[in-house]
This record gives C-alpha cells, structure tokens and sequence, in this order.
C-alpha cells in the first residue's frame, strides 16, 4: 500500500489503519482521475465517487482538490525515494555513476507509468501547467540524504548545490524530452544523461 507522508498540508492526519486504507483510496482516485479528465476537470465529489468513499472523507483530509494535488506530489517523492533506495541497495557500491542511473532510470520510470505523474510529479507543475522551484529543491535535500553516505560524502552546502544543479538540469531536459514524444523522446534522454555525468564528473570524480 502507498502511503502519503503526514508532513503534507492534511487537515487531519490518519490515525488508524482504515482511516489511512481510505486516505490511499481518495490519491489513488485523484491520480486515475487526473489522467483520464485533467485537472480543471478533476473535482472532491469525482475523487470520492472513484474512490467509494463518502465526500465528507474527502473534506476530512483535504479543503480542495489543489490540497489533495499537493498531497499527492508528496506521495509521489515519498515512493521515488523508496524506489532508488532500493535500487542503490541492489547495486551495492555501483559509484556516483551507477547512483546517477538510478536517480535517472526511476524518474522516468515514474513519468511513464505513474498515475497521474505527469500532470503533477513532485509538485513543479501545482498550479498545473507552471513550472515551480521549490518542489526541486525539496527533490535536491532528499537526494543529498539518500546519496551523501551511498557517495561516501558529507551533506554540505555544496553537496546540496551540486545536486540542486543536477535536478534542475535534468528536469528541464526530462520536460524536453516528453514534448518531443509521449514515451520520452530517447536521444534527448541520452544526451541529458551524458550532460549530467560530465558535469558530477568535475564535482565527484
């Protein structure tokens, strides 16, 4: 079961088991939901529909459905985390490049197959269709966590300022690529993926 953290703006955090089943339901709902309406269409009373819950579960843990987006944004960092976390435990000391692959591999992986990724990913494009900052420096200090002791690097500011570098990088070329084609536009990844390795190449190597 995917969970969402309980440092999202909830109105109320669950607190026993069936209240946090039912809270699955409604971002599972509203991640369907947005990719078969779209967000101006999505609305609470559709969420709570799909998700068979009664509305007033829905205005238990959420105001509007710009809270729920949120809530899902931050679902979304919580299970990309546990996903390269694995992965990096299943390469074993596979260096900054095997980790680069790992960040990059899980991202896209998640852009193409993730409910409702790609309207709202980790939050950059809340209010949907613009593009933010903050979500990708809270992606930044996750990473920082996830790869300072993986990289055998202490989480100092410049740490963080060369892995803020790299998401904003890549996340502009990512976009890039899923313009250019629905799946991800290969050579755009191949060429972001090379960008990256030279530039952490200066700073890591």
């Amino acid at each position: 079961m995917k969970t969402v953290s309980h440092a999202t703006s909830l109105r109320r955090a669950p607190v026993q088991r069936r209240s946090a089943e039912r809270l699955t339901r409604i971002l599972d709902a509203c991640a369907d939901l947005l990719d078969e309406v779209g967000y101006d269409a999505l609305s609470t009373r559709a969420v709570a529909l799909r998700a068979e819950v009664p509305i007033g579960s829905v205005y238990r843990f959420f105001g509007n459905k710009r809270q729920m987006a949120d809530a899902l944004a931050q679902r979304n960092l919580e299970h990309y985390a546990e996903r390269v976390t694995e992965r990096l435990t299943e390469a074993g000391d596979g260096g900054w490049r095997g980790a680069l692959d790992a960040v990059l591999d899980e991202y896209l992986a998640m852009k193409r197959t993730a409910p409702g990724f790609s309207l709202i990913d980790f939050g950059n494009q809340i209010p949907v269709g613009g593009r933010h900052t903050v979500p990708n420096h809270r992606v930044a200090d996750r990473l920082t966590e996830l790869l300072a002791g993986y990289l055998g690097r202490r989480p100092d500011d410049d740490l963080r300022r060369t892995f803020l570098v790299a998401v904003e990088t890549a996340d502009a070329l990512v976009q890039l690529a899923f313009r250019a084609a629905p799946e991800g536009d290969e050579k755009i990844i191949k060429e972001a993926r090379e960008l990256l390795r030279a530039y952490l190449g200066r700073v890591l190597d």
